[in-house]
C-alpha cells in the first residue's frame, strides 16, 4: 500500500493551507510528483502538513510548465541532493536551472523504475497550443493494482492510460488521478472519456486541476463512491 499526500491544488481541506494553480503529490515520504505554481505556498503547506523535506529524495516533474515547476526552485535551494526527473525534451532552461542548483538531473526518455513499485511512463508526446509538449506520468504498483498520477495529460488522458496498459499489461488499473486536461471540452466528450475509463477497467478516478468543474461533476456521477476528491491536505491510500 502506498500513501499519496496532496501538497498543492486549487482547493484544500483546511483554510490554513495555501492553494493555487497546479498540483503536487507526495508519495510515501520520499517521492514528489510536481510542485505547483508557488514555492512559498508549497513550503508552507509542507510545514503545516509535517512533511520532512529531508526525507524527499526524488522529484518527478510531469511537464515543463510554470504551474508544475513553480515550487521546484525553492525546493532545490533547500537541499542539494535531490534527484530531479525531467523528460529528455524539456527546455534547456529547465535543465540548466536544475544542474546549476547543485542537484542531479535525470533525463527521462523511456519507461523506467525510479523506486520500488514506482515508475515513470517515460516521455509521451502531446500538444499544447499547437506545439509539441513532452510529458510523463507516474505509475504506482500496489496490491490493488496500478495507480496513475498525471500532471496535465497533454498527450490525452485516455492515451496515457492505454500506454500504461501496454507498459505493464498484467496489472489492472486501480486509480487515475491528477490533471485530465478537459477544462475546455464539452459535456459529450467528457462523458465519453468517463465511460472509456470504465471500459479500460479503471476502478477509481480523481480528476482535478485542469480537468475542470464539468469533468469533476461528470466523473463524480459516473464513479459514485469510487470518485476521489483531490484537495490539499488530503491523503489517499492506494
Amino acid at each position: 500500500m502506498k500513501r499519496i499526500k496532496v501538497l498543492f491544488d486549487r482547493d484544500s481541506i483546511d483554510k490554513r493551507l495555501k492553494i493555487g494553480w497546479g498540483i503536487s503529490f507526495l508519495i510515501d515520504e520520499n517521492v514528489l510528483f510536481d510542485t505547483g505554481e508557488n514555492g512559498k505556498y508549497l513550503l508552507k503547506n509542507m510545514e503545516i502538513l509535517s512533511v520532512n523535506i529531508e526525507k524527499i529524495e526524488k522529484i518527478v516533474i510531469s511537464h515543463d510548465h510554470w504551474d508544475h515547476t513553480g515550487g521546484l526552485w525553492d525546493l532545490l535551494e533547500k537541499k542539494k541532493d535531490f534527484k530531479v526527473y525531467g523528460c529528455i525534451n524539456f527546455s534547456n532552461e529547465f535543465k540548466d536551472n536544475v544542474k546549476n542548483s547543485g542537484n542531479e538531473l535525470i533525463e527521462v526518455e523511456n519507461f523506467i523504475q525510479i523506486e520500488k513499485d514506482i515508475y515513470t511512463t517515460g516521455e509521451i508526446g502531446g500538444k499544447y497550443r499547437g506545439s509539441f509538449m513532452p510529458e510523463q506520468s507516474l505509475i504506482l504498483k500496489t496490491e490493488n493494482g496500478l495507480t496513475v498520477l498525471t500532471g496535465c495529460a497533454h498527450p490525452g488522458i485516455l492515451e496515457i492510460i492505454k500506454e500504461v496498459k501496454k507498459l505493464i499489461p498484467d496489472e489492472k488499473i486501480y486509480m487515475v488521478a491528477g490533471g485530465f486536461h478537459l477544462i475546455e471540452e464539452d459535456r459529450r466528450t467528457i462523458q465519453y472519456i468517463a465511460e472509456e475509463f470504465k471500459k479500460l477497467g479503471v476502478k477509481k478516478a480523481g480528476p482535478t486541476h485542469c480537468s475542470g468543474p464539468l469533468a469533476e461533476d461528470i466523473f463524480r456521477r459516473e464513479f459514485g463512491e469510487d470518485f476521489v476528491e483531490i484537495k490539499v491536505g488530503s491523503e489517499i491510500l492506494v
